[in-house]
C-alpha cells in the first residue's frame, strides 16, 4: 500500500455501538484469514453471519474439514449468531443454496461479502490452461455466482415494494489493481473483480444495493511465504487481517453511503483507488494521422500523463 498516513485524528467509536445490529451476513472464505476476520467483526457488531467455507487449501487442494464451524463456535461462544454453509461459491446452485440458506435462516439477507479464493502462481510464459481457469472460476465466477443470487432476492423485493438497503463487499487486490510478477492469473481476476464492482454498483442501486470492494494487504495463507512470514511477536501487528475487517463492516452496514469504490486497506490506514482514467488528448485535427504521426501523438500523450504505478515484484 502506497498511501502516506493520513493527518486526520482517528476517531473512537462509542462505546458499546454496534454499527451492523440485525443485519444479516454472508461472508464467503470465512473459515479462516481475512474471511475469518470479517466474520468474527460482522457478529461483534452484532449481525448475523453465514460463515461460509469449503475448505480447500491455499492452493484449492486438499479439503480439510470444519472451518466454517470452528468459527461459528468462536461466535457463538462469545454469544453471537451464526451458522455454517459450505457452498463452493462458485457452483451456480450451490451459491444459489447459500443465498436461500441466509434467507430460510434469519429471514433476510442484506449483505454479501465476496471474499474467497486460492491461488495457483505461475510466471504466465509457464502457466498451463488449468491453472488459468481455476483461478478465473474460484475468484469471477466465485464473485458473480453469490452476488446473482443475491440481486435476483432484492430486486424481487424492490419490484414488490419492500424496502431493500443492501449492501455487496467484493475483494481486489493490489495485484488487481497494479499487476504482480508470477501472478499473472491471479492479478488479471482481480481486475476483473475491481471492474465487476464497478458494473454491479452501476447495475443495481435503482434496487437499493451499494457495491464496494477492499484490496487488503494482509497476512494470511495466501500471502504466507510470499510476502510475510510471520506475525508481529508483540504490541501492533500492522498485517493482522482484522486490521481490513472495520473497513468491510463500515461498507456493508447502514452508515455506508458510497457505491462503486476500490479501497486499499492495511493496518490503521486505507486510500481509495481510482480506476482506467483518459489521459491527455493529443490530435492533428480533421484528418487521418499517419503511422508515424500516431506514434508520435502516443508519446506526447504518455509524456503528459502521470505515471502508472509499477507492477508488483518488477524490476
Amino acid at each position: 500500500m502506497n498511501a502516506e498516513a493520513s493527518s486526520t485524528p482517528a476517531s473512537t467509536p462509542t462505546e458499546g455501538a454496534q454499527s451492523c445490529e440485525g443485519r444479516v451476513v454472508i461472508v464467503t472464505g470465512a473459515g479462516r484469514g481475512l474471511g475469518r476476520a470479517h466474520a468474527l467483526r460482522f457478529a461483534a457488531e452484532g449481525a448475523h453471519v453465514v460463515v461460509n467455507d469449503l475448505g480447500v487449501g491455499r492452493e484449492g487442494g486438499e479439503v480439510v474439514d470444519g472451518p466454517a464451524d470452528d468459527v461459528v463456535a468462536e461466535i457463538t461462544a462469545a454469544g453471537g449468531s451464526a451458522v455454517a454453509n459450505g457452498a463452493d461459491v462458485a457452483d451456480w446452485e450451490q451459491a444459489g443454496a447459500m443465498i436461500r440458506q441466509a434467507v430460510d435462516t434469519f429471514g433476510r439477507l442484506d449483505t454479501l461479502v465476496c471474499n474467497a479464493g486460492f491461488l495457483r502462481d505461475r510466471m504466465l510464459a509457464g502457466m498451463s490452461e488449468q491453472e488459468w481457469d481455476q483461478i478465473m472460476r474460484v475468484h469471477l465466477k466465485g464473485h458473480f455466482a453469490p452476488a446473482r443470487h443475491a440481486i435476483a432476492y432484492w430486486r424481487d423485493q424492490s419490484k414488490a415494494g419492500e424496502p431493500v438497503d443492501a449492501r455487496v463487499i467484493n475483494t481486489s487486490s493490489g495485484a488487481g489493481l497494479n499487476g504482480s510478477i508470477g501472478q499473472g492469473n491471479y492479478a488479471t481476476a482481480k481486475a476483473g473483480i475491481a471492474l465487476l464492482t464497478i458494473q454491479q454498483a452501476a447495475e443495481w442501486g435503482r434496487y437499493g444495493v451499494k457495491v464496494n470492494a477492499v484490496a487488503p494487504d494482509a497476512r494470511t495463507r495466501m500471502t504466507a511465504g510470499v510476502f510475510y512470514n510471520e506475525e508481529a511477536p508483540d504490541g501492533w501487528d500492522e498485517k493482522d487481517p482484522a486490521n481490513v475487517s472495520p473497513l468491510v463492516c463500515w461498507l456493508g452496514s447502514t452508515s455506508c453511503d458510497v457505491t462503486g469504490r476500490i479501497f486499499e486497506s492495511s493496518g490503521g490506514q486505507l486510500n481509495v483507488c481510482d480506476g482506467w482514467q483518459k489521459g491527455p488528448v493529443e490530435t492533428v485535427g480533421d484528418r487521418q494521422m499517419t503511422v508515424a504521426e500516431a506514434g508520435q501523438l502516443a508519446l506526447a500523450s504518455i509524456g503528459a500523463a502521470p505515471e502508472p504505478a509499477p507492477v508488483y515484484g518488477a524490476q
